[in-house]
């Protein structure tokens, strides 16, 4: 079976991660869309948010399951037995950075782990979850970044701190 994982924080979930997901859905017989519980971020929402948050994104996308998961992913993607990666690429910066921890990824998994690179589509190139925050922490309009349903939780967050 052809099956891959789309790792990240997703904090807030993008419409830029929300066509990595689409496209990649196409690609795979299954894709994971999972959630890393990273305790060293301040993240907005819980995991659990946002596993909500992708599930009620993707419900429409039958082949995509929503997980989470800590630790390494070389260790979560063979409790899964899965062995394909899936990463976006905005720019060349992410490129050097995703590089490497695919690279990494590869050689923890003794190259049982591949990662396949997608690159974003131009008209989310400039998203990403840390400048979708900001601008709603300073009351801005994040309606051309996330879905709508997204917008109203991450004001509400706001509002709330």
């Amino acid at each position: 079976m052809n099956d891959a994982i789309y790792p990240g924080s997703f904090d807030p979930m993008t419409l830029g991660h929300f066509d990595v997901i689409k496209r990649a859905s196409k690609m795979f017989d299954s894709l994971t869309v999972s959630v890393l519980d990273n305790k060293a971020k301040n993240a907005l929402f819980s995991v659990e948010e946002r596993v909500n948050i992708l599930r009620e994104a993707t419900k429409d996308l039958p082949n995509v399951t929503v997980d989470s998961f800590s630790g390494l992913l070389v260790d979560y993607a063979r409790e899964k037995n899965i062995h394909i990666s899936v990463r976006g690429l905005r720019a060349i910066t992410d490129f050097e950075y995703e590089l490497q921890i695919a690279q990494t990824n590869r050689l923890l998994s003794k190259g049982m782990l591949d990662t396949v690179f997608l690159t974003t589509s131009l008209e989310y190139a400039y998203l990403s979850s840390s400048g979708v925050k900001e601008m709603a922490s300073f009351g801005g309009d994040i309606s051309p970044c996330v879905p709508d349903f997204v917008a109203k939780l991450v004001y509400e967050k706001y509002k709330n701190i």
